[in-house]
């Protein structure tokens, strides 16, 4: 059996490249079936440029070899197929767990390889098989209108209708469908009531008896929000001076409009007293709808519970699907409730007012980075934000990163000195701006390792400029640049990787105490106390 009579031998040669570079490491570290599946489609995406490049040579009218030095060819290519998979795979589980043993993680088993190369396998064929149907398609679709136009255009428009009939297919049959399914399953889950979350019978709590917000319309990531945040003994047992911190949470099911849920925040806020601490976090949560404990709690405790925030919710959609189906309902949730919070707080006196910032972590960042011009503020600015994680298509990112300091990594930027900007990690940053940090004050904290931030799709034809040495202490050594395999492997890293703690797309109480304390500066810690704090903060990660 001749293999060139059933596959391409150049797509087969090229397709296994790309299939040896996938199981390199990336910035994650990977299981087997994310692996299988990164591997099935660069072998995949290797294979499309086999067959394009010897569509081309035909099309060149290049001379082809003969029939017996074809086989010699086939023969000798799938010899070294063989060789480059069974190498790589060799050493797949070590380059795995290079990764995780930068980030403390156990070793992987040596079984992987096969799984992996199965996995691979088998998607390959599915899209291989789906690739010949799109082919015969287009074939059939064009012969049948070359019996009524020119050739040429018969071919342009059976490509369209083929097109056009895989599209359909894919997005309004199974992306419809999966979509739907996602919706009802998030939906239940945000409408469910935790048995050990009840309503609070305080009056003075948002969803109590008096409050404007009612317990049932938080949806499941608001209700723990506001049920499991530092109380004012668990503040007064770390520094003995405590306050209770007030907190409000508006759900997605509080108001029709996001303008009317952001009156309600702005309501309920004052209600409570909110503008009358010393602190206000105006927050954007993720897509879910959740808030990360570690950053909101970190802040509450190093100012003793004089603080206030408030947050929104636009969604309960994990966030690649809500920025994908909601984006602009995110953007104008967060810009509803900045209007309604900043417009209330600079009508009032500058020396009666809290100090606002503005806190978004991963698709929260994103949209909290929307929610407001400069233009707008710039009389009469806010003191400053903390954006966590930005994806990669926040623009205020993007432009302080592309423009950064020369010299500084793109993983740890320095801007214009540090009089504005300033970012930092689990390994340092905010201190090493040039000149003083001013009163209006943008924070960014990045790890090197998060996908979620570092994604380009540039990356399938460039090298990301946050692999260039020196690079984060957080990224392997052995992660190398390889066209499309690379962008292949990041892509999945954002969607499928998980990092533990203190990595990647995960971030740690402790990096939240480093943040909030140098962008608000609160007084009276110590090393000592800042210290107790990390470690009392590691108890809400097991709630």
């Amino acid at each position: 059996m001749r293999i060139g009579q059933y596959f391409s031998t150049t797509g087969l040669l090229v397709g296994t490249a790309f299939f040896a570079l996938s199981l390199t490491p990336s910035l994650i570290p990977r299981s087997a079936v994310v692996q299988g599946v990164i591997s099935g489609l660069s072998f995949t995406a290797g294979y499309a440029v086999g067959v394009f490049c010897v569509w081309l040579w035909g099309f060149l009218e290049f001379r082809k070899p003969g029939d017996k030095v074809q086989r010699i060819l086939e023969w000798l290519a799938t010899l070294l197929c063989a060789l480059l998979a069974f190498g790589f795979l060799w050493q797949a589980s070590g380059w795995q767990n290079s990764v995780r043993e930068l980030m403390g993680l156990e070793p992987v088993p040596g079984v992987r390889p096969y799984t992996v190369a199965l996995i691979a396998l088998l998607l390959f064929l599915v899209l291989l098989m789906l690739g010949r149907l799109f082919l015969r398609t287009f074939h059939f679709v064009s012969h049948k209108l070359q019996r009524v136009i020119p050739p040429r255009i018969s071919m342009l428009v059976g490509l369209v209708a083929a097109f056009a009939l895989f599209w359909a297919i894919v997005d309004d049959v199974l992306l419809s469908a999966a979509l739907r399914k996602v919706d009802n399953v998030y939906r239940e889950l945000d409408a469910r009531i935790a048995p050990d979350m009840p309503a609070p019978t305080d009056p003075q709590k948002p969803g109590g008896a008096d409050s404007l917000l009612r317990w049932q319309d938080m949806g499941h990531q608001g209700r723990r929000y506001l049920a499991l945040g530092p109380t004012v003994g668990d503040i007064r047992e770390l520094d003995g001076e405590a306050r209770e911190p007030i907190r409000v949470y508006v759900g997605l099911n509080a108001a029709a409009t996001p303008q009317q849920r952001a009156r309600l925040a702005l309501e309920e806020l004052q209600r409570l007293g909110g503008f009358e601490r010393s602190v206000l976090i105006l927050i954007t949560p993720t897509g879910t709808g959740w808030v990360d404990p570690g950053a909101i709690n970190s802040v509450e405790y190093l100012h003793r519970g004089d603080i206030a925030s408030v947050a929104a919710q636009y969604s309960y959609l994990p966030s690649p699907i809500a920025l994908m189906t909601e984006d602009a309902y995110g953007r104008e949730t967060a810009e509803a409730l900045f209007d309604a919070i900043y417009g209330h707080w600079s009508s009032l006196p500058e020396g009666a007012r809290p100090r606002l910032f503005l806190f978004g972590l991963s698709l929260g960042a994103l949209n909290s980075d929307r929610s407001f011009d400069f233009y707008d503020i710039i009389d009469d600015p806010f003191e400053g934000a903390l954006w966590t994680g930005p994806p990669f298509r926040s623009n205020t990112w993007r432009q302080v990163t592309a423009e950064r300091d020369p010299g500084s990594p793109a993983w740890l930027p320095q801007f214009r000195d540090g009089a504005v900007v300033r970012f930092g990690n689990h390994f340092g940053g905010y201190d090493q701006g040039e000149a003083p940090w001013g009163n209006f004050r943008l924070a960014y904290l990045q790890h090197a390792s998060d996908p979620i931030v570092f994604f380009e799709p540039e990356a399938a034809y460039r090298k990301p400029a946050w692999m260039k040495p020196p690079r984060g202490r957080d990224v392997s050594p052995d992660l190398q640049w390889y066209p499309i395999v690379t962008m292949f492997q990041l892509a999945a890293d954002m969607h499928a990787g998980v990092a533990p703690m203190g990595f990647g797309h995960s971030y740690a109480p402790a990096d939240y105490v480093h943040a909030w304390f140098k962008l608000t500066e609160p007084e009276g810690w110590s090393e000592e106390k800042l210290e107790r704090l990390r470690k009392k903060l590691l108890q809400y990660n097991k709630i």
